[in-house]
């Protein structure tokens, strides 16, 4: 954010901010010093449901993939990506995948975290990642750490009950691999219970993102990455749904004040992808000099949802496995072209976006295989101006500042040129 907008909106470190910080410092501190005291350690996919492992007594997860998001947001991206290329890992490998092969082959040696304690158990998934079964395979051949797969089908429609029960039937044999394993018993109800702070917490979060529909937006897309991130070290606990309580009230608490992230906002625009890890201040200072502002993305507003929907999904205090197989497809990844399409349309409708930016990201090709026809339909059906640029999420050799914002600067040319016309673009009021 640019020196003028900072005076102008009065935003510095916030509550929210400062809490969040608190909160995964000590996830980490908490998840090593437990595995030094014997507690069983499961590293899990961004999408497993981590609210299983509450149901045993002494069972701590880790996030490769999150762990490798925050140290190519701390800028140790490339260092780490490095040591696995000099390990024989090609660079068209994803780059989180090389940052956490670097890292862990090397000791944790220059992680903000010190890595992740070393795994007795590791949990992948088919649905979400096209290269994490192979990625973690890696440490099963290599420390010969048991790895277990869920199969989870992809979705060109909403889930049918034979893939729910499907889903279900793997849960429970990851419980009992656990029980085995870890000599440890599983408690159902205590699931249950972490499944209520995790309803809770994405009500909240919901919440926070819905103050993207005032005008200008309570928030930027960037304040959104940044806190999706104790969603993967602290789902299912009651300091997240505090969290995410606190942050949805202060966000709301700023647009009664009039203190806004991008005053003079002229543009409102919605992001498709990963987050950038390595460019969030960047971006967000060089896009607010242009008085445009993100302040939507497919990569936050599916937390919470059901596939190619928007608004909550919330847990009804029924079966909690059934629920969670139910929402096991959240994320956007797994959808077919429909189901994308349609949430993103959604997402348009509710908070007013003028533009959309399709990043094309190097490192995920699950998630950037439709952007092409996305960015047909969203222009053709609803006559949103919409850009594709060229990004990795956490490499920043990959990325060019200058070529990115070179087409992002046109997008905002074509939405004032259209604002412009006489008539009323299709599927969009006069």
């Amino acid at each position: 954010m640019t020196n003028e907008a900072t005076v102008k909106s009065g935003h510095q470190k916030s509550e929210a901010g400062k809490r969040l910080s608190t909160i995964m410092f000590s996830d980490y501190v908490n998840l090593h010093q437990r595995a030094r005291d014997g507690a069983f350690v499961v590293w899990i996919a961004i999408v497993v449901p981590a609210e299983l492992f509450a149901g045993f007594d002494n069972v701590v997860y880790g996030v490769p993939e999150s762990h490798a998001a925050m140290s190519a947001g701390k800028g140790v991206g490339p260092l780490q990506c490095e040591k696995a290329e000099r390990l024989g890992y090609s660079l068209d490998l994803c780059s989180y995948a090389r940052i956490d092969l670097g890292t862990a082959f090397d000791g944790g040696k220059d992680s903000p975290t010190m890595g992740l304690p070393k795994p007795h158990l590791i949990v992948s998934n088919n649905n979400n990642c096209s290269l994490l079964v192979k990625w973690f395979d890696i440490y099963h051949r290599t420390w010969n750490v048991p790895h277990f797969l869920l199969d989870v089908p992809f979705c060109y429609e909403p889930q049918s009950a034979r893939d729910l029960d499907y889903i279900v039937a793997q849960y429970r044999d990851l419980i009992r691999t656990i029980e085995t394993l870890s000599g440890q018993t599983f408690h159902i109800e205590r699931v249950r219970e972490a499944l209520e702070h995790t309803r809770d917490a994405l009500a909240s979060w919901k919440r926070f993102l819905k103050t993207a529909a005032s005008r200008p937006a309570g928030l930027t897309v960037f304040d959104s990455f940044v806190q999706m991130a104790p969603f993967l070290t602290s789902r299912g606990t009651k300091t997240l749904a505090e969290h995410y309580r606190l942050l949805a009230e202060e966000t709301e608490e700023n647009i009664a004040k009039g203190v806004f992230p991008v005053p003079n906002e002229r543009y409102r625009l919605l992001w498709d992808n990963i987050a950038p890890w390595h460019q969030l201040s960047k971006m967000s200072s060089r896009l607010a000099s242009l008085d445009a502002n993100l302040i939507a993305a497919s990569y936050t507003y599916c937390m919470g949802s059901l596939e190619g929907e928007f608004d909550l999904y919330a847990y009804d205090g029924g079966d909690p496995l059934r629920y969670l197989a139910r929402t096991q497809n959240f994320s956007i990844c797994p959808h077919g072209m429909t189901l994308r399409f349609q949430a993103m349309r959604r997402a348009i409708d509710a908070l007013g976006i003028d533009g959309v930016i399709f990043a094309s990201n190097r490192s995920c090709k699950v998630y950037s295989v439709m952007q092409m026809d996305l960015l047909k339909r969203v222009t053709s059906e609803l006559g949103i101006p919409a850009v594709m640029i060229d990004v990795d999420h956490a490499d920043v050799r990959k990325y060019s500042e200058e070529q990115a914002f070179t087409r992002i600067e046109a997008l905002l040319e074509l939405i004032e040129a259209r604002r412009k016309e006489p008539k009323s673009l299709p599927g969009r009021p006069a």
